[in-house]
């Protein structure tokens, strides 16, 4: 593994062998002499040299300085240590035992160490490479040969006898060490474009990891920031149950003392109506007239005031006694809605938007064939021209209203509620927008943003599909104007989010409505 690693230290970059005579650019990067020298050859006629390993340019041929350290690691650990353990190949020659090849000769089809690499002829058909045992892919399958030169019609490495008298005869052809630097400035400007793209990619791909960041970092504040409004929510509930149960309690508390009072009283009055029905029943039961007489006398008047209080005592009873004996259930019901309400408030200045409740239609930009309800938040088509007047602010072709409401800051959300029956639109619009002719309808113009029938969105005359369509009559709008963002929303179960448009709002924005044959549109408050 160590010599491995070593070997990729002191491997040249463009032969992809070890260092012979090492030599280094200013930019710092190695290679072999003969190497650096071939490639800069080939650069003359440019005018710019490069670097083959970092790109770095040079107006003039650069300076070549011998690596002195290179050498002597060379030197001292030889190439043939190194290839023994990758290539595994022993000099032909040593037949006593193995030593590791140096150098394959191609035309002599044998590997060779150091020491009979020393005494092997010079001339050029003797070709050194690299230790190999592969011989067939170096020479032609049809002549024998040693593959010279390079076919650029047939893209064929060929022998001279192909030249000669094969088939590649008359062909243009060249060494093949040219046409291996040819291919290499073709493959080095290939490796340059793709380095850039990797880098392009790189660069993508770190944006989108940092944009995945911080999503997941907004994710973890949104969670945090509902759950704590959940909470309060629930506890702010939990309070106003207790209220409400408190008061309950206290009424029914109130409400039953006083049937207690009121019980106390009509016992003691019944107790008292008791003994004088006692008396009178005596009195009736007595023989002697003038006793009888005589009694009735003396008592006349308090039989008559006894008379009397019964029926104050009964009626101020009955009076006391609220109807049917409940509770004030309209108190009860005001506290409720009170604290709900103020709840409501509460969460309202927590949302990420203004809740628009107070949208109207604009009856001076009702086409003639739009019906506006009397609270203004419902618009319908109909065939009767409704007789208005002409203004400036009217739609005259499209059968379309505004709200009378404009939005040129901050975040807003509307509802609206349709039916199935019909055309309809809704979105937003500049109040610049054409009023008539083709390019006034919602949607039609670089002025207006709108989803249509459940089926599209358009924009610019641009349409958008949705897929799949609208599957409920409630469709949501989320406008925020500084961001630009202008969202619509399905509120069926779950809700579904359709499109986002991305602007530069340049004019305050109306809610705009469409609708014709048999359609309406209802804003919810």
């Amino acid at each position: 593994m160590e010599s491995a690693d070593l070997r990729e230290e002191l491997t040249c970059s463009v032969c992809l062998s070890v260092y012979t005579d090492p030599v280094n650019l200013s930019c710092g990067h190695n290679f072999c002499l003969g190497c650096i020298e071939s490639v800069l050859g080939t650069q003359e006629g440019s005018g710019v040299y490069t670097c083959p390993e970092c790109r770095e340019t040079f107006n003039a041929k650069p300076k070549l300085q011998r690596n002195i350290t290179l050498c002597n690691i060379v030197r001292n650990l030889h190439p043939t240590q190194l290839e023994k353990r990758e290539t595994g190949i022993s000099c032909t020659y040593c037949i006593h035992s193995p030593v590791p090849a140096a150098k394959s000769c191609l035309h002599c089809e044998a590997s060779l160490c150091d020491a009979h690499l020393r005494v092997h002829s010079k001339s050029e058909e003797h070709i050194l490479t690299k230790p190999t045992t592969s011989w067939g892919n170096r020479k032609c399958s049809i002549h024998k040969e040693l593959l010279k030169y390079y076919c650029s019609k047939d893209a064929a490495c060929i022998c001279v006898s192909c030249s000669l008298v094969g088939k590649h005869r008359g062909h243009q052809v060249e060494l093949l060490n040219e046409a291996s630097e040819k291919k290499k400035m073709k493959l080095r400007n290939v490796l340059q474009k793709l380095t850039t793209k990797r880098e392009k990619t790189e660069k993508r791909v770190q944006s989108l990891q940092e944009h995945r960041r911080g999503v997941q970092e907004k994710a973890a504040g949104l969670t945090e920031r509902l759950t704590a409004l959940i909470r309060d929510i629930r506890k702010q509930l939990e309070d106003l149950e207790k209220r409400v149960l408190s008061d309950i309690t206290r009424q029914q508390e109130q409400v039953l003392l006083t049937i207690s009072d009121l019980i106390q009283q009509l016992e003691k009055e019944k107790d008292e109506l008791t003994r004088k029905i006692c008396h009178i029943k005596e009195l009736c039961n007595m023989t002697d007239p003038l006793t009888v007489l005589q009694e009735q006398e003396s008592h006349r008047d308090n039989f008559c005031g006894a008379e009397k209080g019964d029926n104050e005592v009964t009626q101020r009873g009955h009076k006391q006694v609220p109807a049917g004996g409940d509770l004030d259930e309209g108190l009860i019901s005001v506290i409720l809605y009170r604290g709900l309400a103020d709840i409501v408030t509460d969460v309202k200045k927590e949302l990420y938007m203004q809740v628009t409740s107070d949208l109207l239609l604009d009856i001076k930009t009702a086409n003639y064939n739009v019906i506006v309800s009397d609270d203004l938040k419902t618009a319908s088509c109909t065939d009767i021209n409704q007789q208005r007047p002409d203004t400036p602010e009217r739609f005259t072709k499209y059968v379309q209203v505004l709200s009378t409401r404009s939005f040129s800051s901050g975040r807003h959300y509307w509802d609206m509620q349709t039916n199935n029956s019909g055309y309809w639109s809704v979105g937003v619009c500049y109040p610049s927008m054409m009023r008539t002719g083709d390019k006034s309808g919602i949607g039609e113009n670089d002025k207006s943003w709108c989803v249509e029938s459940g089926n599209f969105l358009l924009h610019n005359t641009i349409e958008t599909s949705l897929d799949p369509p609208l599957s409920c009559d409630r469709v949501g709008i989320l406008l925020d104007y500084e961001a630009g963002h202008l969202s619509f929303y399905e509120l069926c179960d779950p809700i579904r989010h359709l499109h986002t448009y991305t602007e530069t709002f340049t004019e305050p924005l109306h809610a705009a409505f469409c609708v014709e044959d048999d359609a309406w549109v209802r804003v919810m408050s």
